[in-house]
C-alpha cells in the first residue's frame, strides 16, 4: 500500500510541476516512476513532451510510441507523435499514427459521443495549425475540415478554413465560406470585417462597404470597421469626383 502511495504521489506532483511548465522538476519525479515500473500512458506522455522541448527527437518518438503501446487511444500522445514526425519531414507517418488512434477510438465507441469527437475535433484543429505553422496549406485545410465535421465550433473552424484558402490563393472559395458562414451566424462580426476586406482587395469596393456597414450597424463602436469604412467612402468619393 505504501509503494502505491509513494507512486501516486510523485505521479501528482509530476502532473503538476508538467502543467507549470517546470519541466526540470517534472522529469526526475518521471523517471523515479518508470523505474517503479508504471504502466500509465500519461507518464510517457509527460516525458515524451519534455524530451520533445529539450530536442531530444529520438527519446520523445520513443516515449511516445510506449504510450500507444500501453493505451493505443490516447489521443494526446498519438498527436504528439504526430508534430514530431511532422517536424522531421515523415509526414505521412505522422498522419497515419494519428488517424490509426481516431480508428481505434470510433471502433470502441458504439453510439456517437459528443465529448469524444469534440475531442478529437481541437486535435484535428491542432494538426492543422501545425501543418498551416510548416506552409502546407493543403494538410492544414484537410485537418480543419475534419475539425469541423466533429465540432459545433463552427465560426472559429471556417475562418481557419478562410485563411487556408486564402493562402492557396483560391479567393472564391474563400469568400463562399465566409458568405456561407455569415449567413448561420450573422453577428459573427469578425467574419464580415475579414469578407469586406477581401472583396475590397479584389476591387468589389461597393460590396466591401456593405459588409463594413452591416457591422457598424451591429456594433457602432467597431473600431476597425468603422476605420475601413471611412476609407472605403473616402475612395468611392473621389471616384465620383473625378
Amino acid at each position: 500500500m505504501e509503494a502505491i502511495s509513494s507512486s501516486d504521489e510523485l505521479l501528482l506532483s509530476a502532473r503538476e510541476y508538467f502543467r507549470e511548465n517546470k519541466y526540470a522538476f517534472a522529469e526526475p519525479l518521471l523517471n523515479q516512476l518508470i523505474l517503479k515500473n508504471a504502466k500509465s500512458p500519461e507518464v510517457f506522455h509527460m516525458l515524451g513532451t519534455i524530451y520533445y522541448d529539450q530536442g531530444k527527437f529520438n527519446k520523445a518518438i520513443r516515449a511516445f510510441r510506449r504510450a500507444l503501446e500501453i493505451e493505443p487511444t490516447f489521443t494526446d500522445a498519438s498527436v504528439g507523435l504526430s508534430i514530431i514526425l511532422n517536424d522531421i519531414g515523415k509526414y505521412a507517418e505522422g498522419r497515419k499514427v494519428f488517424e490509426e488512434a481516431r480508428d481505434l477510438l470510433n471502433k470502441q465507441s458504439a453510439n456517437e459521443d459528443p465529448y469524444i469527437n469534440e475531442k478529437f475535433s481541437v486535435k484535428h484543429d491542432e494538426l492543422g495549425e501545425m501543418y498551416f505553422h510548416h506552409g502546407r496549406f493543403k494538410e492544414a485545410l484537410e485537418q480543419n475540415y475534419k475539425a469541423l465535421s466533429l465540432s459545433n465550433r463552427k465560426p472559429e473552424l471556417t475562418m481557419k478554413i478562410v485563411e487556408c484558402f486564402v493562402r492557396l490563393e483560391d479567393l472564391d472559395k474563400a469568400i463562399k465560406e465566409l458568405r456561407s458562414l455569415i449567413k448561420d451566424f450573422p453577428g459573427f462580426l469578425s467574419a464580415r470585417v475579414r469578407l469586406g476586406k477581401m472583396l475590397y482587395d479584389s476591387g468589389d469596393v461597393q460590396g466591401a462597404i456593405e459588409q463594413w456597414e452591416a457591422t457598424t450597424h451591429r456594433d457602432p463602436s467597431h473600431a476597425e470597421a468603422q476605420r475601413l469604412l471611412r476609407q472605403a467612402q473616402a475612395i468611392t468619393h473621389r471616384s465620383i469626383d473625378i
